[in-house]
């Protein structure tokens, strides 16, 4: 079986290329820089270098496999035109590459966001029959890539799954919460609850879509299947690096400022932080959660990674790295 994986060297993309192997699968990657591909470049893979803005690119070398994984993408960005570029424009290009030269193409993943549908605005836990609402530019783009993906859906076997928050092993989002827990300060804006999903979960997920044929068309919400306060959350990351910080608490009106800020360091530097205004809108709703019955339903999806275990081998991992 052939793979070709974009966003192969990220976090999620470099889990993901090594469980493929470990199956068996012969895997290409599609990289902006073959020169530098981190996590996955001593590894057995094909690496092609280039993006999902080249459509020339991505004619020449989406065929030929029976796997397509688009988990390329871009989380932050001072740029609301960058993320509708790399996030909706991108998704649409490689869909439409696969429609004209891989047609028989076994399936199609697009790894989506939870950001894609939007916070709980009311009672229930959201699920997949629900209206998305993003509440950001960089959820209203992953939407828009759904769409672009949805709209080869006629032709091409897809399979879309809207991703809770993400930890794990070599994950650099988590990581500033951890420092900053470790330096013994915990920013505090008021209560709230997130559904989360630990990376082999995730992966494991991803694997299920593409075996089982009940996932063709469909969109799946992929967390542990368990909603946790937010307190909840940071209690353990306390716990795992042995930390006992002091709450500071941050008025959410002054969160708009802090993202004002955060891209105005983030041009000065030309690094790309989360701390800006675009994750702040995010930031001012309390509730991130899903409901995953329908991928425990026709994936059996069964979450195996406790939210206690999956803290502690992530800040064990970080601090055998170096990072923490």
């Amino acid at each position: 079986m052939k793979a070709l994986v974009t966003g192969a060297t990220g976090f999620i993309g470099s889990h993901l290329v090594e469980k493929l192997l470990g199956q068996g699968y012969e895997v290409a990657c599609i990289t902006r820089n073959a020169s530098d591909a981190g996590w996955i470049k001593n590894l057995d893979i094909n690496l092609i270098e280039g993006d999902c803005s080249d459509k020339a690119l991505l004619n020449r070398c989406v065929s030929g496999y029976d796997y397509i994984f688009h988990l390329s993408g871009l989380t932050k960005t001072s740029s609301k035109e960058e993320f509708y570029a790399v996030n909706e424009t991108g998704a649409g290009n490689i869909i439409e590459a696969v429609a004209k030269k891989n047609p028989n193409i076994r399936r199609f993943v697009y790894l989506s966001s939870l950001s894609a549908f939007g916070p709980r605005v009311d009672d229930p836990v959201p699920s997949e029959d629900h209206e998305p609402h993003p509440v950001s530019d960089y959820g209203s783009s992953k939407l828009g890539g759904e769409h672009a993906v949805l709209r080869f859906s006629n032709d091409i076997p897809v399979s879309i799954l809207r991703a809770s928050a993400v930890y794990g092993p070599r994950d650099k989002e988590f990581l500033l919460l951890f420092k900053m827990i470790k330096r013994g300060l915990l920013p505090y804006w008021g209560n709230g609850s997130t559904s989360m999903v630990y990376i082999d979960d995730l992966i494991n997920a991803i694997i299920l879509a593409v075996k089982d044929e009940n996932a063709v068309g469909k969109i799946y919400f992929i967390s542990d299947g368990v909603i946790y306060s937010n307190s909840e959350i940071t209690a353990e990351m306390a716990s795992a690096i042995h930390a006992t910080p002091l709450k500071i608490r941050i008025s959410k009106k002054i969160l708009p400022t802090i993202g004002f800020f955060g891209n105005k360091i983030s041009k000065i530097t030309g690094i790309s932080s989360m701390i800006n205004s675009d994750k702040i809108k995010e930031l001012m709703y309390d509730d991130w959660v899903c409901d995953i019955a329908k991928a425990k339903r026709d994936l059996c999806f069964e979450p195996k990674i406790s939210l206690k275990e999956g803290i502690k081998w992530t800040a064990d991992w970080y601090r055998i790295h170096k990072w923490l």
